[in-house]
């Protein structure tokens, strides 16, 4: 790609690490200054960014599993919430990694060199709690409609000690945690085709309404203008992160304006 590119990027049940070896890329969120960077770390989300670059940037991405960003990190995932930060921050060599995987010849050397260093980092890292990965299987289970008394009482512990140790090791709580849950299986079944009323019914929603709210809250404009900016003319395919997933807009000529009117981030 050689033109700029910007892209709508909605919350996600995974931490992302990029390690960039290209031009660098511009991450705004609402209420904080963009930050601009070549390599880039972001922890779990319940708000958009909007990432802009000139069309010229090129490294891999990594989308860890919160729990498994916690023991390669080796730090509190709450401190990483709705940021963005340089991996050389928390990761050291993040920085000669990169370097490493772009002085590579093949794509499948720089894949082998990443997983054996990560893999390494990760031996030496603080352990997970099992309960906590498997109250955050079952989350990921139900598409986040579990209700937090149950799960605290499916893992053998107390509401407070089950929000508690989400916090520390996945970095939001089990209600954070399951409303973008939640969300994602929703714009999963809207890009499908399904309807707003159909699709709040599956999900756990209240009602139509309150899928709307959460909705703009944790992507910037509602279920209809995502679905209509995914489909309408000049939509650009291919920009999801994730296969089979809804979890980004590419944004063409004249798009940014949709988020704009619905005091989201462009």
């Amino acid at each position: 790609m050689n033109r700029p590119r910007r892209r709508l990027e909605a919350p996600i049940g995974a931490a992302t690490l990029v390690l960039g070896f290209g031009d660098p890329v511009r991450i705004s969120r609402a209420g904080r200054a963009p930050d601009s960077l070549v390599s880039v770390l972001c922890g779990p989300t319940t708000t958009p960014a909007l990432g802009e670059h000139s069309g010229r940037m090129a490294g891999i991405e990594v989308l860890l599993a919160p729990w498994a960003a916690f023991t390669l990190l080796g730090t509190p995932q709450h401190e990483l919430v709705n940021r963005t930060v340089d991996p050389e921050e928390l990761l050291d060599g993040a920085g000669e990694l990169a370097a490493a995987l772009a002085a590579l010849p093949s794509w499948e050397a720089r894949f082998g060199l990443l997983d054996e260093v990560l893999a390494r980092r990760s031996e030496g890292g603080p352990r997970c709690s099992e309960r906590v990965v498997r109250a955050w299987d079952e989350l990921v289970r139900t598409g986040g409609t579990l209700p937090v008394p149950r799960l605290a009482e499916d893992v053998g512990w107390g509401v407070r000690h089950l929000e508690s140790r989400f916090r520390e090791q996945i970095g939001l709580g089990p209600k954070a945690a399951g409303r973008v849950l939640r969300l994602q299986r929703a714009r999963r079944l809207l890009a499908s085709g399904r309807g707003q009323a159909e699709t709040a019914a599956v999900c756990g929603f209240y009602d139509q309404a309150h899928l709307s709210g959460e909705f703009k809250a944790m992507t910037g404009c509602t279920p209809r203008e995502f679905t209509l900016a995914r489909r309408g003319v000049g939509a650009v395919p291919g920009g999801d992160r994730i296969s089979g997933e809804a979890t980004s807009l590419v944004l063409g000529p004249g798009r940014g304006a949709v988020f704009s009117k619905t005091g989201g981030i462009g």
